[in-house]
């Protein structure tokens, strides 16, 4: 009975959160949504709720296959299959969380348009590197080496290059520049 009103409301529970995350992942595939997510509180719950309904579901075909057999070994047994479920969310959680703990770094698409959209501004002669991580769920931090053209198209281009990222990618809230010398300009 106890087992029954647990998975009542761990059920519940889980239902809730999956609706969440679902409206939540756009058009991802429910694992890509938790690997590209950056939000970890979006997806925590559903992973928890997960599996304490497994641990449910293992906890009472344990119980009751000692009922039917009076055999003590399907309650440890079940024990251990719990301890394994809890292990295997753990580690992944704590995989697809690491970054954002210690620093990631926005995702390749991301990047790519960054540099796409660096290499195509006026007043830019050529990208060197993108550096980018992520401070928060919605906060990208970009730093960049570029090498501006000569004349008068280069006195504003970081300012519009870094307009347009972050009109394009309205998590990017903060754009370091670093300016190197083309050969040109050293003469």
């Amino acid at each position: 009975m106890v087992l029954g009103i647990a998975l009542l409301f761990e059920g519940g529970s889980w239902l809730f959160a999956l609706t969440k995350f679902a409206k939540t992942k756009g058009r991802r595939g429910y694992i890509e949504a938790v690997r590209y997510g950056k939000d970890p509180s979006r997806f925590l719950v559903l992973f928890e709720d997960t599996a304490a309904l497994f641990g449910l579901l293992i906890a009472a075909a344990g119980i009751g296959a000692e009922q039917l057999t009076g055999n003590p070994v399907y309650d440890a047994v079940a024990s251990i299959l719990i301890a394994c479920v809890l292990t295997v969310s753990a580690v992944w959680l704590a995989y697809e969380t690491k970054g954002l703990l210690i620093g990631e770094g926005a995702n390749r698409e991301v990047v790519d348009d960054i540099r796409r959209i660096a290499a195509q501004a006026e007043g830019i002669k050529d990208v060197h590197e993108v550096l980018s991580m992520h401070v928060g769920p919605q906060f990208i931090l970009v730093a960049m080496t570029l090498e501006l053209c000569s004349g008068r198209a280069r006195r504003h281009a970081v300012d519009h290059l870094e307009a347009s990222l972050k009109r394009r990618h309205p998590r990017i809230r903060r754009v370091f520049v670093r300016v190197r010398k083309s050969a040109q300009l050293e003469d």
